[in-house]
């Protein structure tokens, strides 16, 4: 692991996806998120977006 800094940020990242994928499928109720469409496919696409971000920090820069 090069970078762990940036693991650490990916996995941040995909968490905070996770729960919005989970509050716009309506999985976790109590806030304006829960049931709203937006956050159900916004939430994979901020998954997809830590999953690179840790892999950068695992990997390295390619050069």
């Amino acid at each position: 692991m090069r970078r762990p800094g940036w693991v650490i940020a990916g996995v941040a990242v995909v968490l905070v996806g996770l729960l919005f994928t989970l509050q716009g499928a309506g999985v976790i109720n109590g806030s304006a998120m829960s049931g709203s469409a937006f956050w159900a496919i916004a939430g994979p696409v901020i998954i997809i977006a830590g999953l690179a971000v840790a892999a950068v920090g695992i990997r390295g820069r390619v050069r």
